[in-house]
């Protein structure tokens, strides 16, 4: 089995979560809102564990070569 090129989209999408996470919990935070708060803090935390999860595989591909 050939291995899967990395792109950017796959790159950026913990990141580009956790920044969604970011403006959601600080638009919860001007609105007076605490599920969009609590909605911001998930996809932090969402966003952190795909990004784990990519390097994880990323590191597990390189020691496969």
């Amino acid at each position: 089995m050939e291995p899967k090129e990395e792109t950017f989209k796959d790159k950026i999408g913990g990141l580009g979560q956790k920044i969604i996470g970011e403006i959601e919990q600080v638009g919860g935070a001007l609105t007076g809102d605490p599920l969009t708060q609590a909605e911001g803090e998930f996809n932090q935390e969402v966003g952190e564990i795909r990004e784990d999860l990519q390097e994880d595989v990323a590191s597990g591909d390189s020691a496969e070569k």
